[in-house]
């Protein structure tokens, strides 16, 4: 039975709160400040390494809950949460800056022990994304004028180490101090660029540019989302291509599904922010049918599987966690942009999959991802990956875009 947009909206607005009651629960590390770097099935929190992308995310998640709280005004009954959201927001603030930063050679670290300490002081451009991302949502929702500083200063320190004037697009990794390196953690070798990077390259970008409208952000956020249309999806492509060389010289062959329904929104977003209303068109031309081939990874148990490589048949089947909330809301903005209703019952659909298999109804959050069987294979609650920032974010943009 299909469910109603009302139904829907109300479901995702639950589960949004749910998963944030859950991190304010079980993610704070009192021994060792910060977040604990790994919650198991069972909720236990351990005392494992700490990344900059899940202490980024969960300031991002906090930071974006209070300005969605204070710019809805049918969430008037949350309010009473704000003052808690913005704490943990301070907190993470406070662990990325005393923890993460590299006060030697600027940049961020990509991991630290339990204790806050340096791990793997490696520069990956992934990393530095989502500080972006969550300094300058933490701005944008309480204007603490500090996260706008520490947001800025990120963005340069990407821009000047990491920005290819030659070749256009930005280089996936270096060594601590900024050194050449040939292994980037996500790819080796020749593999200098990714579609993942500049993905969330993309998406931070954006953000910042909400709150800093210089010259600066502009051109690398339209020059970032130029880069995604040209090289990583390319003209009359509807896929995206995973590795590049530093001349853009394809690396793979590899279809991401989740990838794919995720950029066909995020794309959009950016465009929508930047403001230019030619790219905005092109972006809808790209954004729908990358939307639709997109749902070839969809199964009859609406299920969204990872990836696959089309030459060898080998891929990962699991139906992961951020898989499903990227499919939830590009399927729901695939149809707002084509009005087809196909597309709204692929979101439900995808809703109702989160719903059935990957939520844990009694203990809160969602497990990593099931198999075919919809045996549990990642039971993780919450590690150097996985925060509360796919799903939180899908509950939340479904939410608003029915509102």
């Amino acid at each position: 039975m299909a469910l109603s947009k009302q139904s829907f909206k109300n479901e995702v607005k639950e589960e949004f709160f749910s998963i944030l009651d859950f991190w304010a629960k079980h993610s704070v590390d009192e021994k060792n400040g910060g977040f604990y770097g790994t919650i198991d099935a069972n909720n236990q929190p351990k005392e494992t390494e700490k990344s900059v992308v899940a202490t980024a995310r969960i300031l991002w998640s906090f930071s974006t809950a209070v300005h969605f709280i204070k710019n809805t005004p049918s969430l008037l009954h949350y309010r009473h949460l704000i003052p808690s959201y913005e704490k943990l927001s301070q907190r993470a603030f406070d662990s990325l800056n005393d923890n993460f930063w590299d006060n030697e050679n600027g940049g961020t670290y990509w991991t630290v022990n339990a204790k806050g300490e340096k791990e793997n002081g490696k520069k990956l451009m992934y990393g530095h994304s989502f500080y972006v991302y969550g300094m300058s949502e933490y701005y944008r929702a309480t204007g603490y004028k500090p996260a706008l500083e520490m947001a800025q200063k990120c963005f340069n320190t990407i821009i000047n180490h990491s920005y290819d004037g030659k070749e256009g697009g930005y280089i996936e990794a270096y060594n601590e101090d900024w050194s050449e390196t040939d292994d980037y953690i996500l790819s080796k070798g020749i593999s200098r660029k990714s579609m993942n990077t500049h993905l969330h390259l993309l998406e931070c970008f954006a953000n910042l540019y909400r709150v800093d409208k210089s010259e600066e952000v502009h051109f690398h956020l339209e020059h970032c989302l130029q880069i995604m249309l040209d090289r990583i999806i390319g003209e009359g492509n509807t896929r995206m291509t995973l590795f590049f060389s530093e001349d853009w010289t394809p690396q793979s062959k590899v279809i991401s599904y989740g990838h794919d329904i995720e950029a066909s929104w995020l794309i959009l977003e950016a465009a929508e922010i930047l403001g230019d209303e030619h790219l905005i068109e092109r972006c809808k031309k790209v954004c729908l049918p990358m939307a639709k081939d997109a749902a070839d990874g969809l199964q009859e148990d609406n299920g969204m599987i990872y990836e696959v490589d089309p030459e060898t048949g080998h891929g990962n089947f699991s139906r992961d966690w951020w898989v499903m909330a990227e499919a939830m809301v590009g399927f729901y903005n695939a149809y707002q942009m084509s009005g087809k209703v196909n597309y709204l019952e692929k979101s439900e659909n995808c809703w109702t999959f989160i719903n059935d298999y990957l939520i844990d109804h009694e203990n809160g959050e969602w497990y990593g991802g099931v198999n075919d069987k919809h045996e549990i294979t990642n039971g993780s609650k919450g590690n150097p990956w996985k925060a509360p920032y796919h799903n939180a974010r899908a509950c939340m943009e479904i939410y608003k875009r029915i509102s």
